[in-house]
């Protein structure tokens, strides 16, 4: 641990940067100066996840705790200004967002008397040192749900052995989203009793209902069978889709292409793409429609992705064209929509496995793969119909019934256990 911290404390300017950048709520936040608004009424959980990926699927797990206790007090800290606002977004009584503090001591320990959290529940990854230390001191468990470690992050924690092993030991119990990355964090130095059974908390994520209104409109212009989805695409992966798809649709000018970047602010940059291939588009952002001649709608907003997955009859999942470790492929299965994804899917390794062995998923690793693939709709169709079916049959992983147990049990708080509140 010391080494960590002499780490932190060489970053530290890099960490001044940033915040000087923020606005004064963020700074204030990162800082752990931001309490409750008022006196909470039951206990405080905190719960972290990183991004907009890591909290949509723990949306599931966050309505059940908060509709079991109502009194309870649920702060959800993200890294992402995209993750609080989604997580705003859902409106939930007894849950705040805010920025997650910096792991440095001095903030972390005004965050903790700030909120005074019964427990520590973090979503698949972000095993940051001092803050794990922190709630250890206080004797308050940490729990880490659907958790994940590829073979890079485990390469990384393995070059740290004295830090590795002090952040497993500070662990309560660990849920692995697969038997893979359950393997991993015992060779790091986690405790078998503190290893539980896989849970993968994106097979529990129930299917993001879209606007009736939206889709009704759009579905006049895109029409699904025709219609190719570019789902959270990263800098460096827009550029080849966007080829394979303008060479696919000069074969074929019934394609279009929905376009949504993981990140919305990389709307403009993705734009020029378009224009540079001669690509007609609407920005969603500016409140633009497609028009029926309209070749792709850049979708650049946050929180609609039930509605781009619903028009998509193909899509691309992103962040696996470059070297990202791929984004969940639960999210097109559950919509039928077949599914395309790069080499690089460290993340999710063990769920493209299967759906791999079964047929169910098609890698695309250049402009000309996509446009092949794209101009053969009837055989994505089945593997469609495949993935589904795969994703149906996994649904036994999400059991978030021991998770529920164990949080009541290491809280001292039977509501959380009982399945109708109360």
């Amino acid at each position: 641990m010391f080494l960590y911290r002499i780490v932190l404390t060489l970053l530290s300017p890099f960490f001044a940067l940033h915040m000087l950048r923020a606005d004064q709520n963020t700074r204030r936040a990162r800082l752990g100066l931001v309490g409750p608004d008022g006196a909470t009424r039951g206990q405080v959980l905190w719960l972290h996840a990183a991004s907009n990926g890591e909290a949509t699927a723990a949306r599931g797990l966050i309505e059940t705790l908060v509709a079991r206790d109502p009194a309870l007090t649920l702060l959800v800290t993200c890294n992402s200004t995209t993750g609080r606002a989604l997580v705003e977004s859902w409106k939930l009584t007894g849950v705040t967002a805010l920025p997650a503090p910096l792991d440095y001591r001095l903030a972390l320990r005004s965050f903790l008397a700030n909120w005074t959290p019964e427990a520590l529940i973090i979503v698949e990854n972000e095993l940051w040192p001092n803050r794990i230390a922190a709630m250890a001191r206080r004797n308050r468990p940490v729990l880490v749900v659907s958790a994940r470690m590829s073979s890079g992050s485990a390469r990384m924690w393995s070059r740290f052995p004295g830090v590795a092993r002090r952040v497993m030991a500070g662990l309560t119990m660990v849920w692995p989203q697969s038997s893979a990355d359950g393997d991993r964090l015992g060779a790091l130095g986690l405790s078998p009793l503190r290893l539980s059974d896989p849970v993968n908390l994106k097979l529990g994520t129930a299917a993001m209902k879209p606007d009736a209104q939206a889709l009704a409109k759009l579905a006049g212009v895109l029409k699904r069978e025709n219609t190719f989805l570019a789902a959270s695409t990263h800098d460096g992966e827009d550029a080849p889709l966007i080829r394979g798809f303008a060479r696919a649709r000069a074969e074929d000018p019934s394609l279009k292409m929905i376009l949504a970047p993981r990140h919305p602010r990389r709307g403009a940059a993705i734009s020029a793409l378009l224009n540079r291939e001669g690509l007609s588009h609407a920005m969603r952002s500016a409140g633009q429609g497609p028009a029926p001649d309209t070749a792709v709608l850049l979708a650049d907003t946050l929180g609609e992705m039930g509605l781009w997955y619903s028009l998509a009859g193909v899509t691309f999942v992103g962040g696996s064209l470059v070297d990202k470790g791929g984004h969940t492929p639960v999210e097109p299965a559950q919509f039928g929509s077949a599914i395309l994804h790069g080499p690089h899917l460290d993340n999710f390794a063990e769920l493209y496995d299967r759906l791999q062995a079964d047929r169910a998923a098609t890698l695309v690793q250049s402009a000309d793969e996509l446009k092949t693939h794209l101009l053969n709709r009837r055989a994505l169709a089945v593997t469609a119909l495949r993935a589904q079916a795969a994703v149906d049959g996994l649904r036994g992983q999400l059991a978030l019934h021991p998770v529920l147990q164990e949080l009541a049990r290491l809280t001292g708080n039977p509501a959380l256990a009982q399945e109708n509140g109360g």
